[in-house]
C-alpha cells in the first residue's frame, strides 16, 4: 500500500512539475518572439537532488522544440527543482529563472 502511495505521489508531483515546464516555456518563447512547437514539453531526466536548504528533492528536465524562423525545428530545456524553475534554455542562451530575456 505504501509503494502504490509513493508512485501516486510521484505521478502526481511530476504531472505539476510538467505543467510548471509548459508555463516556463510558453513566456520564454513568447518573450523571445519564438514559436513552442508541439505545445508540450517531454520529459528527458529525473533524479533526486540537495537543493539549498540541503534537503532532497527531484530535479526535471524537460525538452521541447521551438522554431525561431517557422521553417527550423530547434531544441530547447527548461530544469525545475522540485516545483521551481531554475533554468530555461531556449538554444539561444540559458537564462536563470526570474531573469528578463530580453
Amino acid at each position: 500500500l505504501l509503494a502504490v502511495a509513493a508512485l501516486g505521489w510521484l505521478v502526481w508531483t511530476s504531472l505539476q512539475a510538467r505543467e510548471a515546464a509548459n508555463v516556463a516555456m510558453r513566456a520564454a518563447c513568447k518573450a523571445e518572439g519564438l514559436l513552442f512547437l508541439d505545445d508540450t514539453v517531454g520529459l528527458q531526466s529525473m533524479r533526486p537532488v540537495r537543493d539549498d536548504e540541503g534537503r532532497l528533492a527531484l530535479r526535471r528536465v524537460y525538452g521541447f522544440e521551438y522554431s525561431d524562423d517557422g521553417d527550423s525545428r530547434r531544441k530547447g530545456s527548461v530544469a525545475l527543482l522540485g516545483d521551481r524553475v531554475i533554468m530555461v534554455d531556449v538554444g539561444l542562451r540559458a537564462v536563470p529563472d526570474g531573469t528578463t530575456l530580453h
